[in-house]
C-alpha cells in the first residue's frame, strides 16, 4: 500500500481500527498518550512514535480517534501536535465525535498550513470497529474524500460523503440522538416486561422479529437482560455526544425534548458511578425509578 497511515488514539475503537489497517497491508505509525496501549499494535507490525508531531512527519494520512473536542484540539494544535510535524499534502482525518464548530475551526487552521482535513466520525461501536463494518459519515473536500476512500473501506462498509467541513460531525450527532432514544426505548420496554413478571429474554425473542426491532434492541437488549454492562460504547461518551447534539440544536433554536430527557437519565447513571459502563447501563436508571431488576427477571443474579 502506497499511503503511509498514522493513527493517534488507541482506545476501544481506535485500536481495532488501526489493527484492520495493518492487516490490510498499510504501514501504520501509532501514538497514544497512554503508551502501553500501543503495545498490541507494535506486535502486529505498527511503528511507534513519541508524539503526534512525529506521526505527522512520517505519514501521508493521519487518523485521530479521541474522546472530545478539547482532546482533538490539543493533539492537532498543541505542543508536539500534528501541525508541529505536518508537511504540505498531509491529510488529517478526524474520526472522533466532536463539535461541528470545532471541526470547522480546525479545518481552517489546517488549511493555512497546507493540510487537508476531513471529519469522518463513525457508528457501529466496538463490534463494528473489530469487524471493519463501521458506518462512516464524511465531511470536507470531496477530492480529499476520494483519495481516502480505500482507507475508509478497510474500516467500514457504509461510507457516505455528506458535505462540507462539519457535516460529518452533524450527521453523527443526528445518529447519536436516534441511538440514545432507542436505548431508552429498549430499557423501558424491558423494564415493563420485568415488572409485569415476564422473562425479558422471551420478550426480546418476540419483539426483535417485529416492527419494534432496532440495532440497539438486538445488541443491547440481551446485555440488559443478562446484567452485562461491559462497554462497547461508554455512558460518559454517550453523555458527551448528547451534550454536543443539544448544543447544536440550541444554535438552531430546535427543541429536542426526548434527547434532553435521555441525557439526564444517562447523567443519573454516571452520577451513580456508571460512567465507564456500556450504554446499556441506562436500564439502571429505569430500574432505580421502578424498584425492579431486568436481569433478575431474566434469571440472572
Amino acid at each position: 500500500m502506497s499511503e503511509r497511515i498514522g493513527f493517534v488514539g488507541l482506545g476501544i475503537m481506535g485500536r481495532p481500527m488501526a489493527a484492520n489497517l495493518l492487516r490490510a497491508g498499510y504501514a501504520v505509525h501509532v501514538w497514544n498518550r497512554t503508551a502501553e496501549k500501543m503495545q498490541p499494535l507494535l506486535k502486529q507490525g505498527a511503528q511507534a512514535a513519541e508524539n503526534a508531531a512525529q506521526v505527522a512527519a512520517n505519514v501521508d494520512i493521519l487518523i485521530t480517534m479521541l474522546g472530545d473536542s478539547p482532546d482533538v484540539e490539543e493533539v492537532v494544535t498543541g505542543p508536539k501536535g500534528v501541525l508541529t510535524g505536518a508537511h504540505s499534502g498531509l491529510v488529517l482525518v478526524d474520526m472522533s465525535t466532536i463539535s461541528p464548530q470545532v471541526t470547522r475551526r480546525l479545518a481552517a487552521v489546517c488549511q493555512q498550513q497546507g493540510v487537508d482535513m476531513l471529519d469522518a466520525p463513525v457508528s457501529g461501536g466496538e463490534k463494528g470497529a473489530i469487524e471493519g463494518n463501521l458506518s462512516i459519515m464524511v465531511g470536507g473536500s470531496q477530492p480529499v474524500f476520494e483519495r481516502c476512500q480505500p482507507i475508509f473501506h478497510v474500516l467500514g462498509k457504509n461510507v457516505v460523503y455528506v458535505g462540507e467541513h462539519g457535516m460529518g460531525q452533524t450527521v453523527k450527532l443526528c445518529n447519536q440522538v436516534i441511538c440514545g432514544l432507542n436505548i431508552l426505548a429498549t430499557a423501558e420496554g424491558l423494564s415493563l416486561a420485568a415488572k409485569a413478571g415476564l422473562d425479558p429474554n422471551l420478550v426480546l425473542q418476540v419483539v426483535t422479529k417485529g416492527a419494534a426491532n432496532s440495532w440497539m434492541l438486538e445488541n443491547l437488549g440481551p446485555k440488559m437482560a443478562a446484567g452485562d454492562y461491559a462497554p462497547g460504547f461508554m455512558v460518559k461518551l454517550q453523555l458527551k455526544d448528547l451534550r454536543l447534539a443539544l448544543e447544536a440544536a440550541e444554535m438552531l433554536d430546535l427543541p429536542l425534548p426526548g434527547t434532553a430527557l435521555t441525557q439526564q437519565l444517562f447523567r443519573s447513571v454516571q452520577a451513580a458511578g456508571g460512567g465507564d459502563e456500556g450504554t446499556q447501563a441506562l436500564v439502571k436508571a429505569i430500574e432505580r425509578l421502578g424498584s425492579l431488576s431486568v436481569a433478575a427477571a431474566g434469571g440472572e443474579s
